[in-house]
C-alpha cells in the first residue's frame, strides 16, 4: 500500500476563494434580512448566493481553478 495520496487542492485557488466570499456575504445579508423581517432581501440574498456559485463555475471554467492554466500550484 502506498502512503502517497494525490492533494486535490482543497479549493486553495482564486476562483474558489472568489466564490466562497460572495456566498458568505450573501448568507450574512439573507440572516439579517430574516432576522429584521426583509422578505424581499432574504430573496435578494438567496439569488446572490446563486450568483456566488456561477461566478465561481465561471472561474473555474476560465482556468482559474484548482490546477486551472491561470493558477501557479503552491508548493507546502
Amino acid at each position: 500500500m502506498s502512503t502517497e495520496t494525490a492533494d486535490p487542492g482543497h479549493g486553495h485557488s482564486p476562483a474558489a476563494w472568489t466564490a466562497v466570499v460572495i456566498m458568505l456575504i450573501a448568507f450574512t445579508i439573507g440572516t439579517f434580512a430574516f432576522w429584521f423581517d426583509l422578505a424581499w432581501l432574504v430573496w435578494a440574498s438567496a439569488g446572490l448566493l446563486v450568483v456566488g456559485l456561477l461566478v465561481g463555475w465561471a472561474l473555474k471554467s476560465a482556468g482559474y481553478g484548482v490546477g486551472g492554466s491561470k493558477t501557479t500550484p503552491k508548493t507546502h
